[in-house]
C-alpha cells in the first residue's frame, strides 16, 4: 500500500468515527459539508486528480471515488438511523392519551384566511430584516392616492369605471378607497426621517379586483 492508499484510508476511517458519531441531523449535515461540500476534505482531494500523471490519477482516481461513495454511503445509513431514532422518541413523548376529551374539530374553532396567513408570514421575515409594517387609512384623498404619486389629471386611473369614489366634500376634496398601498409611503415619508425601511400590507380596491 502506498502513503498516499494508507493517507485515504486513514481519513475515510477518522470520517467514519465522526459520521457514526453524529447525534442529530444537524450534526450530520455538517459532517457531509466537511467531507463532501465544495470545499469538503474529500472533494479537495478529488481537485488534485488534474495535477496527477497518468500513472497516479489510474491508481488514485478509484480510489477517491470509491472513497467518496463509501462516505455517502455511510452518511446516508447514518441519516436512516436519525431518522428511525427520532420517530420513535416522538412516538413515545407524543402518545394519545385516550382518556382525554375529543379535541375540537378546527371547522368549529375556526381557522385563519390562507391570504391573512402568507401576509403574517410575509411580515415577520421582513420584520426579522429590520422592516417595520406602515398603515394608513382605506379610504384616501385625491392627493394622496393619486396627485402625490404623480398621477396627472386625466389618467385612466382616475376614471370612475377604474375607481370607487365617495361623494365630493363641500370643499370639493373627492375621497376614496384607496386603489394601491402606495398612499402610506407619501405619509411615511411625511413622517418619518430616511432612512425608511416599511413593508405596507393592506387592503386595496378597484373595479377590477371587486
Amino acid at each position: 500500500m502506498t502513503t498516499a492508499e494508507a493517507d485515504i484510508a486513514a481519513l475515510e476511517r477518522e470520517l467514519s468515527e465522526r459520521i457514526s458519531a453524529a447525534a442529530d441531523e444537524a450534526a450530520l449535515e455538517a459532517e457531509r459539508v466537511g467531507a463532501l461540500g465544495k470545499k469538503g476534505r474529500v472533494s479537495e482531494l478529488m481537485k488534485g486528480l488534474g495535477a496527477m500523471s497518468p500513472e497516479e490519477r489510474k491508481v488514485m482516481g478509484p480510489a477517491l471515488n470509491g472513497l467518496k461513495d463509501r462516505v455517502g454511503e455511510a452518511l446516508a445509513a447514518r441519516r436512516a438511523v436519525l431518522k428511525e431514532e427520532g420517530l420513535a422518541r416522538r412516538l413515545a413523548e407524543e402518545a394519545v392519551d385516550v382518556t382525554l376529551p375529543v379535541r375540537p374539530s378546527p371547522l368549529e374553532t375556526g381557522r385563519i384566511h390562507p391570504v391573512s396567513q402568507v401576509i403574517d408570514e410575509i411580515t415577520a421575515i421582513f420584520a426579522d430584516l429590520g422592516f417595520r409594517i406602515a398603515e394608513g387609512p382605506d379610504i384616501e384623498t385625491d392627493y394622496y392616492n393619486f396627485t402625490a404619486l404623480n398621477f396627472p389629471e386625466g389618467h385612466p386611473a382616475r376614471e370612475m369605471h377604474d375607481t370607487f369614489f365617495i361623494k365630493e366634500k363641500a370643499d370639493g376634496d373627492r375621497m376614496l378607497l384607496r386603489t394601491h398601498t402606495s398612499p402610506v409611503q407619501i405619509r411615511t415619508m411625511e413622517t418619518t426621517e430616511p432612512p425608511i425601511r416599511v413593508i405596507i400590507p393592506g387592503r386595496t380596491y378597484r373595479y377590477d379586483s371587486d
